[in-house]
């Protein structure tokens, strides 16, 4: 069945003024955005008169449904504590998808994240974009293996000190030493062709690295010092991948590199104080910086380190540090899904784009805002009760 949603305010992420106007959803995708728009007889009616509109909101980095909610040490998946160099793991096989954080995702009007391992590895697998509502994460995916998880800086000292790593030297060591390892791998596999007899010996954490070093999947870098986020910048380079930057947290220190690069930026989670030293710089002030240095810049919760349906609040607080409510939106839909790769389907209200939206009483970035309804592939998948 046909659903019309009509005389809303419609805010799509894409015109920086929002529009009173109808949506029709046919099969799960926005069928059409206009005024006055025909519908079927018997398509469902929802009368949004006085309501506003959004799209979807879009995660792009965080750990939900691998560190669960009130699941405490036993039932985190997010990590991996027996090896720095895990590449071959996969965020599919860890997602809880009866995890309530998820729930608690579409509450706060966000229909689809971008979850995976932790920063404790040098490299630590693959993450899954995905959308958070359904019982089998293979069918709730939109992309099973987004990026390869890396990671700079202060945790990864910390979690191997006693195994090879104590310095930032070390890290990015172990990362070029896997990814020279990868790119021979693959120039032997192309190499050998279909003779089975001349390609290389398996190695599982080598094929996983396969598609990074062949320029399909980015590398997914945490990074918070300016100096990390340099050394993150020059092994991407030096190796010819592709590269997202998470965190960001002292990317205002060269906005200008950062906006010269045309690296995707996901900066947070800047709720709360600096609980180390690598956070001293943490400010709102940095999404606000990097926008206006012309960045493509999403904001992030890192769930479960901000509560995930706290990601419009986040936005709000972008806001209140001067960043403009347009900008803001886009910080948290379409920038994300461009993020992630996944712009084709979310991240903005458009003709032919997959039917995620939020309808509120207000706007989303104010406290006294409710999210009255989510929709997700054009189903309803949260209403408010009150």
């Amino acid at each position: 069945m046909d659903t019309i949603i009509r005389n809303g305010l419609i805010h799509d992420a894409v015109h920086e003024g929002p529009f009173t106007g109808d949506i029709l959803i046919s099969g799960g995708k926005i069928a059409a955005i206009g005024t006055e728009l025909a519908a079927s007889s018997d398509a469902r009616t929802v009368d949004a008169s006085g309501l506003y509109i959004y799209p979807g909101l879009v995660e792009a980095h965080g750990h939900i449904g691998l560190d669960g909610w009130a699941v405490g040490y036993e039932g985190h998946d997010y990590n991996e504590y027996n090896d720095p160099v895990t590449p071959q793991l996969r965020a599919i096989d860890a997602i809880n998808p009866f995890d309530e954080s998820l729930r608690d995702a579409v509450s706060g009007g966000v229909t689809t994240l971008c979850t995976g391992p932790g920063s404790s590895n040098v490299l630590g697998g693959t993450f899954a974009a995905f959308k958070p509502v359904g019982t089998c994460i293979d069918d709730m995916c939109l992309l099973p293996q987004a990026a390869m998880k890396c990671a700079f800086g202060e945790n990864p000292k910390r979690c191997y000190k006693d195994k090879g790593i104590s310095s930032r030297m070390s890290t990015a060591a172990r990362l070029r030493e896997m990814l020279y390892k990868a790119c021979e791998y693959r120039d032997k596999l192309d190499a050998a062709g279909d003779d089975p007899a001349k390609k290389p010996a398996f190695d599982i954490r080598l094929e996983a690295l396969l598609p990074v070093v062949r320029g399909e999947m980015p590398l997914k870098a945490h990074a918070h010092q300016a100096n990390d986020i340099l050394t993150a910048m020059r092994i991407a380079k030096e190796f010819g991948v592709k590269l997202t930057l998470e965190h960001v947290t002292e990317g205002a220190l060269i906005a200008d590199i950062l906006a010269k690069a045309n690296i995707p930026l996901a900066i947070g989670p800047t709720f709360g104080q600096p609980s180390k030293i690598e956070l001293k710089n943490k400010s709102w002030d940095t999404p606000v910086a990097l926008n206006a240095a012309g960045c493509s810049v999403s904001i992030i919760t890192d769930s479960p380190v901000t509560q995930q349906s706290h990601l419009r609040f986040c936005a709000g607080m972008a806001i209140a540090s001067g960043m403009t409510p347009f900008d803001a939106l886009r910080a948290i839909t379409i920038n994300p899904a461009r993020h992630i790769g996944v712009e084709a389907r979310v991240g903005s209200l458009e003709a032919g784009k997959d039917a995620d939206l939020v309808i509120a009483d207000g706007s989303i970035f104010e406290l006294q805002t409710n999210i009255l309804q989510t929709y997700i592939d054009g189903k309803e998948v949260f209403r408010a009760s009150r």
